[in-house]
């Protein structure tokens, strides 16, 4: 605690438990606007300073490179993005194996946008090129893959829940699992 109190002192202060008190400082636990306001009242704060951020870190995302065969992939979306939906920046280079007989087929919904370079987009039988400022969006419930044609390609993507443990589960290191026959 900055002001050096224990958990049970502060607890005692703000009049609530401290295994409550806890889990809100751990995360566990949302805080409510009546638990807010004796909390800095005990603090001697205001309820702006208690909630404001130090740094800009509830604002600017500084994504990190995630590096898997062939894909660099920045995550661009927090924890708190409405609606469930993941937003990233991908580089596919041609040394990301081309395999049109492995088309992924998983629940949810995609859309992205090429940023430089052209996407060869599978959709089942057909092969469609998606040039540099042109997006799609499809059904990944559709055997797809996004593979670069003649180069590197640059991609802003939005996954929904669904598309995003496919693919971004499959960046860390494991395949994603192969579509039922």
């Amino acid at each position: 605690m900055a002001k050096g109190w224990s958990l049970d002192a502060l607890a005692a202060r703000c009049f609530l438990s401290p295994s409550n008190l806890s889990r809100i400082e751990t995360g566990h636990r949302r805080i409510a606007l009546d638990q807010l306001v004796p909390i800095a009242r005990a603090l001697g704060t205001t309820l702006d300073q208690l909630v404001e951020h130090a740094e800009d870190e509830d604002v600017v995302i500084r994504p990190l490179p995630d590096h898997s065969r062939g894909r660099t992939t920045w995550l661009l979306s927090g924890e708190r993005t409405p609606h469930g939906v993941t937003v990233a920046k991908m580089r596919i280079t041609p040394e990301r194996p081309a395999r049109p007989e492995r088309l992924r087929v998983h629940p949810g919904y995609e859309w992205f946008t090429v940023l430089s370079g052209t996407v060869r987009l599978q959709l089942g039988e057909r092969t469609i090129m998606v040039e540099t400022g042109q997006a799609a969006e499809f059904s990944t419930m559709i055997p797809h893959s996004i593979d670069p044609h003649e180069g590197s390609v640059e991609i802003l993507t939005i996954f929904d829940r669904e598309g995003e443990r496919a693919h971004m589960h499959a960046a860390e290191g494991a395949e994603p699992p192969e579509p039922a026959p």
